[in-house]
C-alpha cells in the first residue's frame, strides 16, 4: 500500500492567506509564506498553493509570493492560479514549483495540458477540478458539473467525463474539489470522489470539507483519494499534521510518519 499524502492548502489573495466557505466569504488569515513553513515543520508531505483569483481577474499568478513560499520549503510544492499557458507554467516552475494546476484555463483549451504534459512531463501537470452536484441529464450523466473562475462559472462539461479526458491529453495527477463541501468542514464528499479515482488511472487528491482527522480516514478509504488536501482544520489550529498523520497512522492508514 503506498502511503497516503497530506497536503495543505494555501489559498492566497492580494497575497495574503484567505478562506472561506463554498468558495464564498473569504476572509484574511494570515501570511501565506509562515504557513507554509509552519506545515513543513510540522511533516506536511506536500503543499499546494492557489492564487484564488487570479483568472477571473485575468491576470497572472504573483510569482514574488510563489518564491517566498518555494524558498521556505523542501517538499514538492504545486502552484496554481491563471496559468493558461506554457511559458506561465515555465515561469512558476522557475519560481520554485515542482506542479503546475490548470483549471479554468483547461476547460477553455484543453490542449494546455498536452502542450503542459509535452514540455514538462505528465508528472509537473495537475488538473484542478471544482465541481457542484447537480441534477443528472443527458450532458452531464454523473450528476456532478465542472464550475470554473473560481466557482463564477458554469460549464455544462461533465466532471467524470472531463476528468477522464484531462487523463488521456496527458494530465498526471486530478485534485478534486467539492465546491458543496468546500470550507464546511463536515466531511469530504465522497461518493464524488469515489466515483473519479474508480475510473482514471492517475492520483486523485481529495479537497474540500476536512473538519476532523475521521474525514480523512474516509476519504482516503471509502473515497478511495490517493491523497487528502486540508485547510480550516490546520489554518485554524484545531489539529497539527503531526496529530492528523497519528491518527490516520492509528486507523491503518499508511502515511509518511516523523519520528
Amino acid at each position: 500500500m503506498l502511503s497516503k499524502r497530506i497536503i495543505p492548502c494555501l489559498d492566497v489573495r492580494d497575497g495574503r492567506l484567505t478562506k472561506g466557505i463554498k468558495f464564498k466569504g473569504n476572509v484574511d488569515i494570515g501570511d501565506p509564506v509562515e504557513a507554509a513553513r509552519e506545515y513543513y515543520e510540522q511533516g506536511a508531505d506536500e503543499i499546494v498553493f492557489y492564487d484564488i483569483t487570479a483568472s477571473a481577474e485575468k491576470r497572472a499568478i504573483m510569482l514574488d509570493v510563489v518564491k517566498r513560499v518555494a524558498e521556505t520549503i523542501f517538499i514538492p510544492f504545486s502552484v496554481g492560479g491563471g496559468i493558461g499557458t506554457v511559458e506561465q507554467m515555465r515561469q512558476v516552475i522557475l519560481a520554485g514549483a515542482e506542479k503546475v494546476s490548470v483549471n479554468s484555463a483547461a476547460v477553455n483549451n484543453p490542449g494546455i495540458i498536452a502542450e503542459g504534459a509535452k514540455a514538462f512531463g505528465s508528472q509537473c501537470i495537475v488538473l484542478g477540478m471544482d465541481v457542484k452536484k447537480v441534477f443528472a441529464s443527458e450532458t452531464i450523466p454523473s450528476g456532478y458539473e465542472m464550475v470554473i473562475h473560481g466557482g463564477r462559472t458554469v460549464t455544462g462539461l461533465d466532471a467524470l467525463r472531463w476528468a477522464q479526458e484531462a487523463e488521456r491529453l496527458g494530465a498526471g495527477e486530478i485534485c478534486l474539489n467539492s465546491i458543496d463541501a468546500d470550507g464546511t468542514q463536515d466531511g469530504y464528499e465522497l461518493n464524488l470522489t469515489a466515483l473519479i479515482s474508480s475510473h482514471v488511472g492517475i492520483p486523485v487528491i481529495a479537497s474540500g470539507g476536512a473538519g476532523k482527522p475521521d474525514h480523512l480516514v474516509d476519504v482516503l478509504t471509502r473515497g478511495q483519494a490517493d491523497a487528502a488536501l486540508i485547510a480550516s482544520m490546520v489554518h485554524y489550529r484545531t489539529y497539527t499534521i503531526a496529530e492528523i498523520k497519528n491518527f490516520l497512522h492509528g486507523r491503518g492508514v499508511k502515511t509518511r510518519m516523523q519520528w
